[in-house]
């Protein structure tokens, strides 16, 4: 097996554009960029940051054996609302105090539905698309089951992504929720965030937004577009590693009458006095249920911290000139082999990946793994390239475009 050429290689054709990017350094921050593996998963798991190593050790040393069980009065029963407070800032456009970390994204996205439905009591329907994340089509089945509500399905091409247009067709006075991705897991299409949640909002509707494949890579502003609901995972593009926890988002207006269904002790708004009932806390602690993940909470710290000091409009200039040069590359290398683009071609629809189709792709991608060219499969036939911007280099995607031309000769002679 051949190896790619390494990314960090001086005498790569491509070595000037890493040299004139602004954001080209930070890549010495993570771990396993310097190795000459191409790594295009970034947006389904964030290369660690060397930072994390430190920070956790201490954390373990210090804080869990040092502190013992005073950590939790100490930082540790804040922390949820903290890290959530930081999140807010510099990848979600959203005020203190509307974000709370804790959970999986499938169990925030079935609470935060439940309590979208339960914002507009009477209502029947749920609407959803059919290219939608597989955990979001489930979790509006099963909640559909539960409540007796119906789904209104919204065909979507995979190609593309939900228009407002296809939304307001499938609106009406029966629309308690409109649950739909920022942007599109396979094809990166980024949705009309606003556009789409102003037309829910004329129809009476609550929009519950999954952000899982757009913070940390492209501008969100919940606030600003007047969201009512939103959930995402940490352990792509904002870098919190295997299994981080999620966040919810819950605008300042709704909190008071949320109601969610997984009462715990964490969202009391007394949990120490352990008395009989639940009385849910004023805020957004109220979203929370059990002992939240302090441990898996660390390495989002470091990686908020970097987000902050690098500015979400420098990451989506980094990303967006990425993915510019991944299409332009696999219209001259994989194009003459019948691949074909499956994201959007303008930048400005495009979010942080690339998904390009062959009938050959499934093979292609187990036979890149082999050469440490790490890219991901979906169905159909996609090849997805996720660039996380603080970590991939313009050489890295040079070599691994290359290294796919190559393997797609191999499979198709």
């Amino acid at each position: 097996m051949t190896s790619p050429t390494s990314p960090t290689s001086p005498t790569s054709p491509f070595a000037e554009l890493d040299a004139a990017d602004p954001l080209a350094h930070h890549r010495d921050a993570y771990v396993g960029a310097e190795t000459p593996l191409v790594y295009f998963d970034g947006n389904s798991l964030g290369r660690p940051l060397r930072a994390t190593a430190a920070r956790m050790a201490a954390f373990v040393e210090q804080e869990w054996g040092g502190r013992l069980i005073r950590g939790w009065d100490e930082s540790w029963f804040e922390l949820p609302l903290t890290v959530g407070d930081r999140l807010a800032q510099v990848a979600l456009g959203a005020p203190a105090g509307t974000v709370a970390v804790g959970d999986s994204t499938t169990v925030l996205l079935y609470k935060l539905l439940r309590a979208g439905v339960a914002l507009r009591p009477g209502r029947r329907e749920v609407v959803v698309d059919t290219d939608n994340f597989p955990t979001d089509r489930y979790v509006a089945e099963g909640v559909a089951r539960e409540l007796g509500l119906e789904l209104r399905w919204v065909e979507t091409d995979p190609t593309t992504g939900i228009t407002p247009e296809q939304v307001a067709a499938v609106l009406g006075p029966q629309t308690a929720v409109v649950l739909l991705s920022h942007v599109a897991y396979r094809s990166a299409w980024i949705a009309d965030v606003a556009g789409i949640t102003a037309l829910a909002h004329e129809a009476g509707a609550v929009v519950l937004w999954d952000l899982s494949h757009s913070a940390g890579s492209v501008p969100v502003e919940l606030e600003a577009w007047d969201v009512d609901l939103a959930t995402g995972c940490t352990y792509k593009y904002l870098g919190g590693g295997p299994g981080a926890p999620a966040y919810g988002y819950v605008a300042e207006r709704h909190l008071a009458a949320l109601e969610q269904p997984i009462t715990g002790w964490m969202g009391h708004a007394d949990p120490f006095l352990m008395g009989p009932g639940h009385t849910p806390d004023p805020g957004i602690r109220r979203l929370l249920s059990g002992t939240p993940p302090i441990l898996g909470m660390q390495p989002l710290v470091h990686a908020l911290e970097l987000l902050g000091e690098v500015g979400i409009a420098a990451v989506r200039e980094k990303s967006v000139a990425l993915t510019t040069f991944a299409v332009e590359l696999a219209d001259q290398l994989l194009a003459p082999h019948g691949v074909a683009l499956a994201s959007p071609r303008e930048a400005g629809r495009r979010g942080g990946h690339v998904t390009l189709t062959h009938p050959a792709m499934r093979e292609v991608t187990a036979r890149l793994w082999r050469r440490d060219v790490i890219p991901d499969y979906r169905d159909p036939h996609g090849l997805r390239l996720g660039l996380a911007p603080l970590s991939t280099s313009f050489a890295e995607v040079e070599a691994g475009l290359h290294a796919v031309a190559e393997v797609l000769a191999e499979v198709t002679v």
